[in-house]
């Protein structure tokens, strides 16, 4: 089995919970939801717990309101915190879609990894995916830490390997576990199953 050297720890800052919230153009939206439900301020004073008053200057901008109080209007208006922040997207269909035969992607192998790139036809994707053969047996195989731009989502489809990553403690990952990471995080894969592990890869740009 792979060698599970220890590793620094992440270290995480502590925010108030009293934080002031930037308005972000919050006063328009809220009046804006509140005049969609033909509410009154006073109606929105009852279901958030906030004072008319505050509700008036927070609607033209003059309070920014705490996080505290963020909750109160979330929860009292029954919305979540992105609809409060920004109004709903528009439904833009764009009608792209790119199969991928089993077997039937780019390959491109490398020291560690076999990859096979997937949808390769599609052009300017939010997300990459692909499928990799890791066939790196020890932690020295990778002359340096993994990292670049971007977050990553790996699934195991086969085997096993250990998930190496320059702020946590490695972690052995088995068939059908996954892990979401921050991509510009050092990070490594080692095979720890008698075949190389196989898994699918989606990296967001």
């Amino acid at each position: 089995m792979a060698e599970s050297p220890r590793l620094p720890k992440m270290q995480t800052q502590q925010t108030s919970s009293e934080a002031q919230v930037e308005p972000m153009q919050l006063g328009k939206r809220l009046k804006e939801i509140r005049l969609s439900n033909n509410w009154t301020l006073e109606e929105v004073s009852q279901r958030t717990g906030l004072a008319r008053s505050t509700l008036s200057k927070i609607e033209n901008d003059q309070l920014s309101p705490t996080f505290s109080a963020v909750q109160k209007l979330t929860k009292g208006l029954g919305i979540d915190l992105p609809q409060l922040f920004s109004k709903p997207l528009q439904p833009m269909t764009t009608g792209r879609r790119d199969i991928t035969r089993n077997q039937s992607g780019k390959p491109h192998p490398t020291a560690t990894y076999e990859h096979e790139l997937l949808a390769t036809q599609l052009v300017n994707k939010k997300m990459v995916p692909f499928k990799t053969i890791v066939r790196a047996r020890q932690f020295n195989d990778y002359g340096d830490w993994v990292r670049h731009a971007g977050e990553e989502f790996l699934l195991v489809l086969s085997g096993s390997l250990y998930f190496y990553s320059e702020f946590y403690e490695p972690v052995e990952l088995f068939t059908g576990d996954s892990v979401y990471y921050d991509a510009s995080m050092g990070h490594a894969l080692v095979s720890t199953s008698d075949n190389d592990a196989e898994i699918l890869w989606v990296m967001a740009t």
